[in-house]
């Protein structure tokens, strides 16, 4: 079976859907303001990496672990609701490049498999 990351459509597929996100990330109320000052080209590069690492493509990214990226966010008021907008966020991204319903899913559960690091909550025992 293909990868996640080749029934996308590998990394021309990547580098739209990121894009195509980051549109509507900056223009969701919920959560532009966290991205107040980023350099958005980098950002997108460093998200594309990620996406392509968790999906089962060519591990190139190089940014930090999620624990230590969000730190700054979580302490600027980053939580569950915020997680749940960038889902719901590249869910339909992803539906707007005709992703598959199940393949959405797959990459949901892959978001939702970080969210406690993202979050910086304790890890199980």
């Amino acid at each position: 079976m293909d990868s996640l990351y080749k029934r996308l459509g590998g990394a021309p597929a990547i580098k739209a859907a990121v894009d195509v996100f980051y549109g509507k990330v900056l223009a969701d109320d919920r959560i532009r303001h966290f991205f107040d000052g980023v350099d958005m080209e980098r950002q997108r590069t460093k998200q594309r990496g990620f996406l392509t690492m968790v999906t089962g493509g060519p591990n190139a990214y190089t940014g930090q672990n999620m624990r230590d990226g969000h730190r700054a966010l979580v302490a600027r008021g980053l939580n569950d609701s915020h997680v749940d907008a960038v889902i719901e966020l590249l869910g339909a991204t992803l539906k707007e490049l005709g992703v598959s319903d199940a393949d959405i899913g797959d990459v949901a559960a892959l978001a939702n498999s970080v969210r406690d690091d993202v979050l910086g909550r304790a890890e199980a025992a």
